[in-house]
């Protein structure tokens, strides 16, 4: 599959500007509450998060910044814990990992799941307990182990037969017993985008059923001496809006488990689905609520553990984006706008800002969508289809591929991009040698750091050169 460059993707087709799903918006002001956290709201014209004023943020963080809404995200932790009472909900820390956010997940009742030393270092500064912790990753270290061994972690989730014994070993150096899961690669894929779709069989993640590697699998974890097998992992996808595909993945889980009762003579008391549940990034998205979720996945998995003639084992899930993506918005300050005259006598607005493709790569990256609004005014001015691009080097450097903003927007204006604590952080980099943005977190009324800016020292400190 050839991939053509992002310029001649973007502007070859001049018939249609825009998306069909986005439409002229009858007040371009409007806050859309579906793709905003809930104390986010407009007041004299300005964007206030918990009743400060985006100006007032700008004026003492600078932008470009993250602003995190900590309520929040307390709340949507809180309502995922009640809809899945009895069952381990673990967020998904690559999501975005900081001490604050963990500590808050962890607070509000949450499980915190890690796949690096660095997660891992985060989640343990933050207070986490270790037997709440699970450590996920298809290349886990020797010291990641050894560490996660000798300080208790929860779980571990297995994914190579060469990792099942290195636990084995550490946890017998260490005269420790182990728990660890087997995660599964079930061969289904959720309809997703290819490069985040995880579950089909020709990728880098767990054992596959097919040719009996899951089973096998499984089988050296129980008859390891140092290893306890807590149950079964698998995960299908990301930005996921129903539950249909869960289906087939727990159908085949369910077999492998009721196969390995039947020939091992044990009851694994744990399923685990991942994550990937899906948020609202424009108003093609609608994703379901907590409670329909869990009650899907419970109903569905009831189901196949019957035709399976298996007893129902826990169930564990792993949001992460669905928790921290809509509670968090990124805060520009625009700073040219260029009208583009297109073939035919279209046009449309070039709005650049001070940050792009170093604080937000998933436009680049998945060709993801994302929404913008005019945050430090209202305008009475006709809506105009604009692209928010960034300042990098790089024909690519998109925030927001199509947008309907005010046709006034100009240099001085903030602009504001909602939906993006997920993966925009904690995917950043320094491209172009821009310092990545702080994290700034309001909570009652009050705005605090709890990510700091980098500068340009920072850069240069790294330079030992």
């Amino acid at each position: 599959m050839t991939r053509t460059h992002e310029a001649g993707a973007m502007h070859g087709d001049y018939a249609s500007l825009r998306p069909a799903w986005l439409g002229v918006p009858e007040d371009v002001n409007a806050i859309l509450p579906q793709l905003w956290s809930q104390n986010v709201e407009r007041a004299a014209g300005v964007l206030h998060i918990g009743g400060l004023s985006v100006e007032k943020l700008a004026a003492e963080f600078g932008t470009p910044a993250y602003v995190f809404d900590e309520d929040d995200f307390r709340a949507r932790c809180r309502a995922w814990t009640e809809a899945f009472a009895g069952a381990d909900v673990f967020y998904a820390s690559k999501a975005f990992c900081s001490k604050a956010v963990l500590r808050a997940a962890a607070e509000e009742g949450l499980s915190v799941d890690v796949c690096t030393a660095g997660e891992l270092a985060v989640a343990l500064a933050a207070g986490v307990d270790p037997a709440r912790l699970g450590l996920h990753g298809n290349n886990k270290s020797l010291a990641e182990l050894h560490q996660a061994v000798e300080i208790g972690i929860g779980r571990i989730v297995v994914d190579s037969f060469q990792e099942i014994e290195r636990i084995e070993a550490i946890s017998q150096e260490l005269g420790r017993r182990a728990n660890v899961m087997v995660r599964v690669n079930v061969g289904v894929e959720a309809h997703t985008h290819e490069y985040i779709a995880t579950a089909h069989e020709d990728q880098k993640f767990g054992f596959s059923l097919t040719g009996g590697d899951a089973y096998e699998a499984a089988r050296r974890v129980v008859h390891a001496g140092h290893l306890n097998l807590l149950g079964l992992h698998s995960h299908i996808g990301s930005q996921i809006f129903d539950t249909a595909a869960f289906e087939v993945s727990a159908a085949r889980v369910a077999r492998l488990q009721a196969q390995l009762q039947t020939d091992l003579g044990i009851t694994l008391e744990e399923l685990d689905l991942g994550g990937g549940f899906g948020m609202a990034y424009t108003t093609q998205d609608d994703p379901q609520p907590p409670e329909v979720i869990a009650a899907s996945l419970r109903r569905i998995v009831e189901h196949e553990c019957a035709g399976a003639g298996i007893d129902v084992p826990r169930l564990s899930i792993e949001p992460g984006r669905s928790l921290i993506g809509p509670a968090m918005f990124t805060l520009y300050e625009v700073g040219t706008v260029k009208p583009v005259t297109l073939s035919g006598g279209a046009s449309r607005l070039y709005v650049s800002v001070d940050g792009g493709i170093s604080d937000n790569i998933r436009t680049a990256l998945y060709d993801a969508t994302y929404s913008a609004t005019l945050a430090s005014r209202s305008s009475s001015a006709t809506p105009a289809l604009a692209r928010v691009v960034g300042k990098h080097c790089e024909s690519g450097d998109i925030v927001v591929k199509d947008e309907f903003l005010p046709a006034d927007v100009a240099p001085g204006d903030l602009l504001a991009v909602p939906g993006t604590g997920a993966y925009c952080r904690s995917m950043g980099s320094n491209y172009n040698h821009v310092p990545r943005p702080p994290v700034v977190a309001v909570r009652d009324g009050q705005a605090r750091v709890i990510l700091a800016r980098e500068t340009v020292d920072d850069l240069l400190r790294l330079d030992v050169g």
